[in-house]
């Protein structure tokens, strides 16, 4: 009897240890891309892009895909990254972002873990949300006539127009209802409407598990480096206590670096900017013999034109350099700003 009470306690126990591993997350729970993200097209400009949040580590290097004139994509939760290197191959063939979207998923054979956001450039999106992703999980799409978009749960797929938000593993539903919410309302460029979306999904909750990187990607077309390539804002922020405060600010940067002047900002370089800038340009490069500038010049001569240029170009002002007799104010601001720091 006294064995039996040993077997039948041993037993007990090990029915408690199995009933406990089971209330533990799945082995793969911790490579999951615990995220939220919205993709979407701009009718007005034909931009392209994603904008994503996730509590792991360099997530711009996995969710977020692009391709000017043809579409834009996230895969997350178990991501998949076929949805989108063949997804957009498929757009860019003809299909539409649901077809091409299907079209994956026939080949997935673990789609019930997967969450996929697809826009097209002619602006069809499509969003899904496999059965075993975490709660809470779940998307929206853009729906005419109904604000904040059409709403989709686990196990669906939603189709749309102009954007598609999705998150796995949140504190509720508001993130993805923020983030559709948000960008519906928000002015400005598709960066700007993608980055008021991010930070108003944080709002709502975000992540059970918190913050750690986040991405924002926009192509056009020849919209990157002197109009070399697509890549008109890509950045990637891989670990940080707050990555969309941080992602804010390199947009910040990108924009002073990478965006060419507007033409509302350009100024001529009158000699009260001169006396501003001659000094810095006398007297820098400050670690090297020669200077910028070798003498006052007290205005806009060729030789102030050419050691501005020179100066602009070392300080990475590429794409604002000018030598039409003017300057643009962002830049000199900026330069100024720098100095007095």
């Amino acid at each position: 009897m006294r064995l039996r009470l040993v077997v039948l306690a041993t037993l007990s126990g090990a029915i408690g240890t199995v009933a406990a591993a089971q209330r533990r997350p799945p082995a793969h729970f911790e490579k999951l891309a615990h995220t939220y993200s919205i993709v979407a097209w701009d009718s007005v400009t034909g931009d392209l892009g994603v904008a994503v949040q996730s509590k792991f580590p360099n997530v711009g290097g996995i969710v977020p895909w692009a391709r000017a004139g043809v579409g834009a994509v996230a895969t997350q939760s178990l991501a998949n990254t076929a949805y989108g290197e063949r997804g957009l191959l498929l757009i860019a063939g003809g299909l539409t972002a649901e077809a091409a979207f299907r079209a994956v998923m026939r080949t997935d054979t673990m789609l019930a873990d997967r969450q996929v956001g697809m826009v097209d450039a002619r602006g069809n999106a499509v969003s899904f949300t496999g059965d075993r992703t975490f709660d809470w999980a779940g998307g929206r799409v853009g729906r005419a006539g109904m604000a904040g978009g059409l709403p989709g749960g686990k196990g669906a797929t939603i189709v749309g127009r102009g954007y598609a938000a999705q998150a796995n593993i949140m504190v509720s539903d508001q993130t993805v209802r923020n983030l559709a919410a948000t960008f519906e309302r928000a002015t400005g460029s598709l960066a700007d409407r993608l980055m008021a979306a991010l930070k108003a999904g944080q709002a709502g909750g975000g992540d059970k598990r918190g913050m750690q990187s986040a991405a924002l990607l926009v192509v056009r077309k020849d919209g990157g480096y002197l109009g070399a390539n697509d890549r008109f804002i890509d950045i990637r922020v891989y670990d940080a206590p707050d990555p969309i405060a941080e992602l804010e600010r390199l947009l910040e940067l990108h924009r002073l670096h990478f965006f060419p002047s507007d033409p509302a900002d350009l100024t001529p370089i009158t000699p009260a900017i001169v006396a501003q800038l001659e000094p810095i340009l006398l007297r820098e490069p400050a670690d090297q013999p020669t200077k910028w500038l070798s003498a006052p010049q007290g205005s806009a001569t060729p030789q102030f034109l050419a050691a501005l240029r020179d100066f602009m170009y070392w300080e990475n002002y590429d794409v604002r350099v000018r030598m039409d007799g003017q300057i643009d104010r962002v830049v000199l601001e900026a330069i100024l700003r720098q100095r007095r720091q």
